[in-house]
Formats: C-alpha cells, structure tokens, sequence
C-alpha cells in the first residue's frame, strides 16, 4: 500500500530519487555529469539537493540546461562520439550512449546502409562548415531521421547551430536523468 501523504493523498516512494539524496555530495556530482558534463549545469543542479520529488529535478535539471552556453556545448562535445560510432568506456555515460545510437546503428538492409553512408559523407560536410562533430540527441530515431535532421541544419548559421546542440545536449541530459533515476 503507498505511503500517506500528510498533505492528502497517496505518494509512491521514488527509490531513484531517494537514491540520489542519499549520495555524497561528490557522488551526486560525478552521477550528474554522466547526464550533462558541464561543470556549471553539474554544480548549478547539485547545489539543490535534496531534490523533494523528480518532476522538480527535472525541471530545474532542464531550466539550468536551458543556459547552456557556446563555450560549453564546445567542452561536452569533445567528450560525445560521432553519430555511428560506438562510445569509447565502459562507464554508465558509455553504454548511454551505445544505447541511444542503437537505432541509428541496428539498421542491416541496402536502403539503410546506404543512408548511414550519405550520413557518414554528410557529418563530414558539418565537421567542416562548423568545426565540431554533429550532436543530435539520437534516442529513439532511426537513420533517415536523423539524415533529415543533419541536412536541415547544415543550413544554419554557426550562432544558430551552438543554439540547437545546446538544446540537443538538454534533451540527452533529461533524457539521462530519468535513467540514473530508474538505476536503482
């Protein structure tokens, strides 16, 4: 039976987030930057522990992700893979990712290998215009998608595109969050 609430109604316990209250300050902050390597977002987040309920975490996690500036999308992208690549570790934040690029990855017939390879031509070109791998919060989207995706925004101006992977960078943070959250 759920626990009461003294201010009425029935609350289930959230073993994930008492989970995350009860880590050291140091422990809470390397789990953070498994979400978010972004030493402010980390601290900025840890700084409100304890966290009363997970739809507060969230959305303070995803208000202080919100701020994400150029000079730190720069930093979190040389510790992010290539679209295709698999993540180098064995650490939580590596099989995140091997996770999140599995759809991207898993495709086998001629039409989707030969959409991974326009991909692989098409990372290049960005590479190049923008000087910084393409990031793309890949969960749950498959190869054309994200080829889509790719195309449109080697369109974008550099202030425009450090917006949008500052904004896919929050996604993978919240993204992240709920799975350190639900590790228990």
């Amino acid at each position: 039976m759920p626990d009461s609430n003294p201010h009425g109604g029935d609350t289930d316990p959230d073993p994930g987030l008492a989970r995350l209250n009860a880590l050291t300050a140091e422990e809470l902050r390397t789990d953070l930057a498994q979400c978010l390597d972004i030493e402010r977002w980390v601290e900025a987040l840890a700084s409100e522990a304890p966290f009363t309920d997970r739809d507060t975490l969230l959305a303070r996690a995803d208000t202080h992700a919100r701020a994400i500036t150029g000079e730190e999308v720069a930093g979190a992208l040389a510790r992010h893979p290539r679209i295709g690549e698999k993540a180098k570790g064995r650490g939580t934040e590596a099989n995140w990712s091997r996770g999140e690029q599995s759809a991207f990855a898993s495709g086998t017939d001629d039409a989707t290998a030969r959409v991974q390879r326009v991909f692989t031509a098409g990372q290049e070109e960005y590479e190049e215009r923008f000087g910084q791998i393409y990031l793309v919060c890949a969960s749950g989207r498959g190869p054309r998608d994200l080829l889509a995706d790719l195309v449109e925004r080697l369109y974008n101006d550099r202030e425009t595109e450090l917006a949008v992977v500052g904004d896919e960078l929050r996604k993978i943070a919240g993204l992240r969050l709920v799975k350190l959250l639900e590790s228990v």
